[in-house]
Parts: structure tokens; sequence; C-alpha cells
């Protein structure tokens, strides 16, 4: 365990001045870019580790390994974000753990996650997912909200119970126009933001960019970076 945790504080710290090094180069102030770490496929005890050198924000992307390992690490003081596409039929647990949603992308999920929301009284942050590889008004395969649909579903997250909308999410793309353009994507994605706080002015999060292209998006305006792999390690398989 002891090597475990100085494996995961040596990447911590070359992620931070990885970090560090992109907001000086982008003129922004370190604070103003939050790390979440990507926890998935990975034991809670990495979770106690992480929490242990100060980190304060983990994501899961699936709520059949979320859950039981929240629910581990109940008495930590983290935040937890749920990043993966997410199923009406997740939602009552998921909404049960995460503070913060990142994949909200369809009207009728934010109907399930209001409906679970005021049942369970709890009140998390909703993020929309924004597939810039998606036609108009069609959801892309890896899952998100077409640009042209998201002043929709912003308005209906700000009007719905349970609820508090907190922006906008990305993946970069791998097809479709933004294919191999990182930054362009993440710059899209700015003005998408822009246009949402436009209407929803405390709507100011953007989650963009991850282990190999946190730097872009960093430069292009993001506020939370997901980083699994560079703080983690490679992932072992899926199960």
């Amino acid at each position: 365990m002891t090597d475990r945790r100085a494996e995961l504080a040596a990447n911590l710290g070359r992620v931070e001045g990885r970090i560090a090094s992109a907001c000086a180069a982008a003129g922004r102030k370190r604070e103003e870019v939050t790390l979440i770490v990507v926890t998935k496929t990975y034991p809670a005890s990495d979770v106690r580790l992480l929490a242990g050198l100060g980190v304060r924000h983990v994501a899961e992307n699936r709520d059949q390994d979320a859950a039981p390992k929240a629910a581990e690490c109940a008495d930590l003081p983290l935040t937890w974000h749920f990043v993966g596409q997410l199923q009406t039929n997740k939602v009552r647990s998921v909404v049960s753990y995460a503070d913060v949603v990142h994949s909200v992308d369809r009207p009728r999920l934010v109907s399930a996650l209001s409906a679970a929301a005021v049942r369970a009284g709890r009140e998390p942050v909703c993020l929309i997912q924004v597939a810039l590889d998606a036609g108009s008004g069609e959801a892309a395969g890896r899952g998100g909200a077409a640009p042209g649909a998201v002043p929709e579903l912003g308005d209906a997250i700000a009007a719905a119970g349970g609820l508090r909308l907190g922006g906008v999410m990305t993946v970069a793309p791998l097809t479709g126009p933004y294919a191999g353009r990182q930054r362009d994507a993440f710059e899209r994605l700015l003005e998408i933001s822009s246009g949402l706080r436009a209407r929803h002015p405390a709507a100011n999060m953007v989650s963009a960019g991850m282990s190999t292209d946190l730097e872009d998006a960093i430069g292009a305006g993001a506020t939370h970076v997901r980083v699994g792999t560079a703080v983690l390690g490679v992932r072992p398989g899926l199960r």
C-alpha cells in the first residue's frame, strides 16, 4: 500500500504540474481549474489513498461500480461525479451518491433525475453533455446532445425540481469535423457555454479534457478536467 501511495503521489504531482503549466500558458490562475480524478475500474482503497493525498473530486462512469465504492468511502470528504452515459433505470441509484452528473443529454433523463432527486431530498448539479460529432437534432453514439439542443435542455434542468444547472461537458470527438482537433472542439464548447450562461448566468462549469488533452482544454477555458490514466496508471480490463 505504501508503494501504491507513492506511485499515486508521484502521478498526481506530474498532473498538477501539467495543470499549473497550462494555466500559466493561458494566463489563468491555477485555482480556476478543478481536477477530477476518474477512478473507474480502480478499488476503493485507491480512492482512500487519493483522498489522503488531497484529492477532493472523484468520478465514476458505471453505476454498478460507483454505488458500492461511494458507500464504502462515504466517510471521506469527497465530491462524487458521474461521467458515464446514464440510463433512466440507473437514475435512482446515481442520485443517491452523485453530487454532479456530467452526462445529461435528453429531456427524459432530466425528468427522471428530477423525480429521483426530489424523492431522495438531494440536489445534484447537472451538466449538459454536448456531442460535437452529432448531427442536427441527433444524439451521438458516445452520448451527448447536439449543440442546438443545449438551450432547451438548459431551460428544462433549470426549471426541474431537485436539480441545479451547472454548465456543459464534452469528450473530444473521434469523428466529425472536430476529430483530431481537440483545441477547436473545446473552444466550440466554450462558445456553447457562453450561450447557456447568457440564459442561466450561474451555469458556469465547463467540463472538458482528459489525460491526453487537458492542456488544450485548459487553454480553451475549461473549469474542470477529468483525469484517470495519468493519475492511476493504465487501467485493467473492464470486467
